[in-house]
């Protein structure tokens, strides 16, 4: 319960903050949502500046302060600038790196497999603060010494050293210049420590950006070029003198904050704080509540329109579950804030998760809409999202057809011609979206292959009432102009040695086609099985292609399946289902690749079959091109 109104508390507060800076900055630069890039471009500002001071830096016992003192003043143009960003980076990089864990703590995004990136996040602050602490010490001016004192008091009350660390600083003199190499090699392995934890710290982020937008990125430079000129950085007190107690300097409370502690109240509680406090940070992903509701430990999430299906881990957003295995998600801020990877849930409970009300309207939340930035699966679910053009490389064109060809009582062959010396570029399997006049989408497989890209042929059935499919049998003829979209889809054969099995449902034959005749071309010499499934035998629309396949190539096997053949057909091939022909065909589908294409009630009916018959987790892939009782837009109608 403590730790819930917490949470409430922090994202009461960030909820104000980015809500406000988004009236000020928009989305797109709030820096709310960028606080771990900031985080790493002030770490490279650290980095570019501690080389310079580095050159001109000594570590001799009196150099020190004086190789300080020359660079601040004598070049203030510019060891003195960079003296001063390098300090206020530091301090900058503490503030980013605590609101960032805060926000993820406020959200509730460090449980789950999130404790990878939390547990590190943590260590990275103690080792910033570590690092910053040094930093101090190389300076050697009055300030420095408090810190040195300090620390090796602190360090004192220890069993392991047990007072004998503060006797090297009792009297002026007993400071040699051994101390400063130390001190200055802790200095410089410390960010390489720091940078590569950094580097572990974003692995489990698909996508991750390490840089903030380049605005961000000036803004933040040009701050602390301000800060520097207006307000530069300087030694503390002059030269530390061990045979004074300092007095006079300027308290650093981003860095310095528990030293001043061991002044207040007994060194050794201090450390009971500071560990203490490190353990709860630690072990927070663990601590109660663990669980929202019943939710799964891992979850399948099936994208759509590529009818794609993935396993999101708890907690995992399902931007993230979906970047992570390779699906072009639309996605911007991360954050909740810009809305631009809005999607609808079409099946499955999901939790939305905390977002701006101005990125997802209650209207939109109650349709049934969530971000995929902030919604997390609590159970197997379904998403339909919208394709970003410029990630998955979508383009418009504008062809007219040139041929039409009745294959069947019901499906007509288009072919379609672009502009002279225009082609579109796509992968055997994938499909494109044929746009119509009010906007909406009716979804085509390519049935020819990418090499064969003089003309697109779509392999069209009649659906009646269908709008489109109705216009094409009726309406439609060569010359008139068509405007598409593609290439969409990622049902497409994976490189590998397995054996190929398609599973085709009427005109589900059109994108297998593609693929089969691509494989050939490419001289793909790994088995391949076609069961092509349709009700009638008028149904199987080219029958003598497939056939002509088998003559032509040993690694190519046509098995045309009838589910309610009629007399007169005087069918004496294969009848029934279409997956039940390919189970008792295979005794086992372990080492198979299967491809199915056809109907949404189709694939969810045979995958089952085809799992318990030994097929191999993640080798069924599918391309559902119409919609279901269920699923009311898994794909744009063909129709």
């Amino acid at each position: 319960m403590f730790i819930k109104t917490q949470q409430q508390i922090f994202r009461w507060f960030f909820m104000l903050a980015e809500n406000t800076f988004n009236r000020a900055f928009g989305d797109k630069m709030n820096p709310f949502y960028h606080l771990g890039t900031i985080t790493f471009w002030q770490f490279w500002l650290l980095v570019v500046s501690g080389l310079y001071l580095y050159i001109f830096a000594d570590t001799g016992v009196h150099d020190a302060y004086e190789s300080i003192e020359a660079i601040t003043h004598d070049q203030w143009w510019a060891g003195g600038i960079l003296r001063s960003i390098h300090r206020y980076a530091t301090d900058g990089m503490i503030l980013t790196m605590l609101l960032h864990l805060l926000r993820h703590f406020a959200y509730d995004r460090y449980r789950g497999f999130r404790w990878f990136s939390w547990v590190s996040g943590v260590a990275l602050l103690w080792m910033v603060y570590i690092a910053g602490i040094n930093g101090f010490m190389l300076v050697w001016d009055q300030l420095a010494q408090f810190i040195v004192v300090a620390v090796a008091e602190w360090l004192d009350v220890l069993p392991l050293f047990n007072g004998t660390l503060i006797r090297n600083f009792l009297y002026e003199g007993s400071v040699n210049s051994r101390l400063f190499t130390l001190l200055a090699f802790i200095h410089i392995g410390a960010p390489l420590l720091v940078v590569f934890v950094m580097w572990i710290h974003v692995q489990r982020v698909p996508k991750a950006h390490i840089n903030p937008p380049k605005p961000l990125a000036i803004a933040v430079t040009l701050m602390f070029l301000v800060l520097s000129l207006v307000k530069p950085i300087v030694s503390q007190g002059g030269e530390a003198n061990l045979s004074m107690v300092p007095v006079e300097f300027q308290f650093d409370w981003f860095e310095l904050p528990v030293l001043a502690l061991v002044y207040i109240t007994d060194p050794m509680t201090v450390w009971f704080i500071v560990i203490g406090v490190s353990v709860v940070l630690f072990l927070t992903p663990w601590l109660p509540p663990v669980r929202r509701g019943s939710a799964k430990a891992e979850a399948s999430v099936t994208f759509h329109p590529n009818a794609k299906t993935v396993k999101a881990r708890f907690g995992e957003t399902l931007l993230d579950a979906g970047l992570r295995q390779d699906i072009p998600l639309p996605y911007e801020c991360r954050n909740g804030g810009c809305g631009v990877c809005k999607c609808q849930v079409l099946a499955g409970n999901v939790d939305p998760g905390a977002y701006q009300p101005s990125a997802l309207t209650a209207e939109e939340r109650a349709a049934g809409k969530v971000l995929l930035c902030c919604a997390t699966a609590v159970d197997d679910a379904e998403i339909e999202y919208v394709p970003s053009a410029a990630a998955a490389k979508i383009y418009q064109y504008t062809g007219r057809v040139a041929e039409m060809e009745k294959l069947s009582h019901d499906v007509m062959r288009v072919r379609i011609a672009l502009p002279d010396g225009e082609r579109i570029v796509f992968k055997a399997g994938q499909y494109i979206n044929v746009l119509l006049e009010d906007g909406e989408r009716r979804a085509f497989s390519f049935a020819t292959p990418p090499y064969q890209n003089q003309f697109i042929e779509l392999q069209i059935r009649l659906v009646p009432g269908g709008r489109f499919t109705t216009h094409v049998f009726e309406g439609m003829k060569v010359g008139d102009e068509i405007r598409f979209e593609g290439p969409l889809g990622d049902f497409v054969l994976r490189d590998s040695a397995r054996p190929i099995v398609f599973v085709a449902g009427a005109t589900g034959f059109a994108p297998v086609k593609s693929m089969v005749e691509n494989a050939f071309y490419q001289g793909i010499r790994r088995p391949i099985y076609l069961y092509w499934g349709v009700r009638r035998l008028a149904d199987l629309y080219m029958p003598d292609l497939p056939t002509q396949w088998a003559q032509d190539h040993g690694n190519f096997h046509f098995i045309p399946v009838l589910s309610e053949p009629a007399p007169e057909d005087n069918w004496t091939g294969r009848t029934g289902l279409v997956h039940e022909a390919i189970i008792q065909d295979f005794p086992s589908l372990a080492g198979h690749e299967i491809y199915a294409c056809g109907s949404v009630k189709m694939v969810e009916a045979v995958f089952p079959h085809f799992k318990a018959q030994g097929a191999d987790d993640g080798m069924c892939f599918s391309d559902a091109f119409t919609i279901s009782a269920r699923s009311m837009a898994l794909q744009p109608p063909q129709e």
